[in-house]
């Protein structure tokens, strides 16, 4: 593959092959096979951020493989997700890791200068939520934002999220995490004039059935400008906002 770049930017250097065209080859290079992985070294040239290792029902040899391989290709910051203390221990035994218990997450690597164009706020309703929360934003950290972290402002006292506009209307994207009824979602949204990350979160008694409530209040929220990811998914709210805080930057 080594080989195949360097005649690529030889091509580039001597003219027969234009910038765009190279790129775009680029884009379509083949992955690192290892086995039980196929690594795509490539995704960030694609998509504007590299590989993330789900951690869950992986071995701690199969990440710790992963993860070396990365290394291997020059990746700085490695993000795993859904990751066990017990499979983190292992793993930093041999690779430097830094791991976050609360969000399940641990990160290869140091953490990347932000370079997004303004600050993600990360809000939850209640303390309960932190842990989704979290993880929402050491993925966007990772991916190279600023997070600014809002919270136990739910709507049971929102005079403690009004007392915060100012972060509110300085967001370049908010997440708004929740349980229960998943109301905190639609207040923002009512407030902020950016984008607004919704995320329901499994916090709740029994009639919320595990999140399905707050998910069904966040889709039918009448709010502007609200998109909703799945139930618990802070990694995906995280990486969502990341991209929307970098999309000028890419232009």
């Amino acid at each position: 593959m080594n080989s195949e770049i360097r005649q690529l930017l030889q091509a580039v250097q001597s003219g027969q092959v234009s910038v765009d065209e190279a790129v775009s080859k680029l884009k379509l290079q083949p992955f690192e096979d290892i086995g039980y992985a196929k690594i795509d070294h490539h995704r960030k040239i694609r998509q504007g951020a590299a590989e993330v290792i789900y951690g869950a029902g992986k071995t701690p040899r199969q990440i710790e493989g992963i993860a070396r391989a990365m290394l291997q290709a020059g990746q700085k910051t490695i993000l795993i997700t859904r990751m066990s203390r017990e499979a983190a221990e292992e793993v930093s035994a041999r690779i430097p890791l830094t791991y976050h218990e609360e969000a399940r997450i641990g990160i290869v690597g140091e953490l990347p200068e932000p370079d997004g164009i303004g600050k993600i706020v990360v809000a939850t309703g209640g303390t309960s939520d932190i842990p989704v929360a979290e993880e929402a934003a050491l993925t966007a950290e990772a991916l190279g934002n600023r997070v600014v972290r809002l919270y136990d402002v739910g709507v049971s006292g929102v005079h403690r999220l009004l007392a915060h506009m100012d972060l509110i209307v300085d967001a370049t994207v908010i997440i708004a995490i929740a349980g229960m009824e998943g109301a905190l979602a639609s207040v923002i949204g009512g407030l902020a004039d950016c984008p607004v990350i919704a995320v329901p979160t499994s916090v709740g008694y029994g009639a919320s059935f595990g999140g399905l409530s707050a998910l069904l209040s966040m889709l039918n929220s009448c709010a502007s400008g609200v998109s909703v990811v799945n139930i618990d998914n802070g990694f995906g709210a995280g990486y969502l906002a990341g991209m929307i805080n970098h999309t000028e930057v890419r232009k």
